[in-house]
């Protein structure tokens, strides 16, 4: 007679068993959304593209249209002040649109993205207001440089990162239609300050470009939106890992060196024209000029970076770019300088549309915020020293021309750092990065 089987007690389920199980099936059905296909188009997606142009518009637009402000503020409202004192309101300008990318990145991968952003939009409107009120150099500094400067910060870094959501076949093309709204920005806000402040006065050209900005912003909060869920990822607000991938670390270096020289055409045409006998009613407009030809350029940029890698495209925008820089300070009649406006403004709206793109492939998409806002943190090194370091060049006996040689020459040591990292991460000289 065999012996019955033992009786073998169900498993006892815990508290803690339960909460194990719930925790395996939700990182589970997270691994499967962040896994699962990319819309790469849409209602929904195209509406996200429609918010962020709306974001860079507001932010990169706005900045853009520092070289007005600069021959505007040199020539009347801060007189008393170098141009190299004044050129440091865009650069902080420049380097804060960089620098909290740092911790937005990082906050943006944890999921926390609308109330930054909300707030942000908030703080650039006020300040844009408030701008119209200064009179001394401090408070331009403050309201035009710091506040401006850190809540266009925040509303543009998690662009970017958003696109990266929404966007994979298409991103370069995606992204390249979100950054025409920087040249749009940077065309029509010179052009405003052109025809508003001979007719209403400074104060209310300012209140106006704040009233611009409130649609814009309030259209870019409706629209912008994240579509995967936030996923854990190891580490703070910095990701020193990623640094080991030699690539990446040569890639956010170009991104210093280049901008030590980029924003230096930008900053200085304006006042170069007029010093040499263009008109400022017609230097006014090379600025619009420059930025109008960017929007082509940063379409361009997109369209191709899909089909052959973003870095293959904005390194020879650079070399033009540079070529642009050096020749710049030999300008001397208005179609020179209108030339020099709109290759320059091509290629440089070119580079600064695309050169993020190279750093969704050097690490994971969940941490891509987190890369992306380091990058740009450093990047902002460049963009705050470069446009004071040129007024400085420009004030010794070499003037213009010393200052070109030294802008061009950084965008060209930025190109061959550019191709380094290329080889770095493809591990040969040519290929679609």
């Amino acid at each position: 007679m065999t012996e019955p089987l033992p009786i073998v007690p169900p498993p006892e389920y815990t508290d803690t068993t339960v909460e194990v199980e719930e925790k395996d099936k939700i990182e589970h059905a997270t691994s499967d959304i962040w896994s699962a296909e990319y819309p790469d188009g849409g209602t929904r997606a195209w509406l996200v593209v429609f918010g962020a142009f709306c974001a860079n518009f507001s932010t990169f637009g706005y900045v853009n249209a520092w070289g007005v402000f600069q021959a505007y503020y040199t020539e009347t409202l801060l007189k008393d002040s170098s141009p190299s004192n004044i050129a440091w309101i865009g650069s902080i300008q420049y380097s804060l649109i960089f620098i909290p990318g740092l911790v937005t990145g990082h906050y943006f991968d944890r999921g926390i993205f609308k109330v930054p952003f909300l707030v942000a939009s908030v703080v650039l409107v006020v300040a844009t207001f408030l701008c119209a009120e200064c009179t001394k150099y401090w408070h331009f500094l403050l309201c035009q440089g710091f506040a401006t400067g850190i809540s266009a910060g925040i509303l543009f870094s998690p662009v970017g990162a958003v696109m990266g959501h929404w966007f994979h076949k298409r991103r370069g093309l995606a992204m390249g239609l979100v950054a025409t709204g920087s040249s749009i920005g940077g065309t029509v806000f010179p052009i405003i300050a052109r025809n508003l402040i001979p007719r209403v006065g400074f104060p209310w050209t300012l209140r106006i470009m704040a009233f611009i900005l409130l649609c814009s912003l309030t259209s870019a909060n409706l629209t912008v939106k994240r579509r995967l869920p936030p996923k854990h990822v190891p580490g703070g607000l910095l990701n020193p890992a990623a640094f080991k991938n030699p690539a990446y670390t040569v890639y956010c270096i170009s991104g210093i060196v280049s901008f030590f020289g980029l924003y230096t055409v930008l900053t200085y045409l304006d006042v170069s024209a007029t010093t040499v006998g263009v008109s400022p009613d017609f230097s006014f407009y090379l600025i619009s000029m420059a930025n109008g030809a960017s929007l082509l350029g940063r379409l361009m940029a997109g369209f191709a970076a899909d089909r052959f890698g973003a870095a293959n495209i904005v390194t020879p925008m650079c070399g033009v770019a540079a070529v642009m820089t050096y020749v710049w300070p030999l300008a001397r009649s208005e179609g020179s300088f209108v030339a020099i406006a709109i290759i320059y403004g091509f290629s440089s709206g070119a580079y600064v549309s695309s050169f993020t793109l190279p750093i969704y492939h050097l690490g994971e998409i969940s941490d891509v915020g987190r890369r992306i806002g380091m990058s740009l943190t450093l990047t902002a090194i460049g963009a705050l020293a470069g446009p004071p370091i040129s007024g400085a060049i420009s004030t010794s006996p070499g003037g213009f021309r010393a200052v070109g040689y030294y802008a061009g020459s950084m965008i060209l040591a930025s190109i061959i750092l550019m191709l380094v990292a290329r080889h770095l991460a493809l591990g040969k000289f040519w290929g679609k990065f």
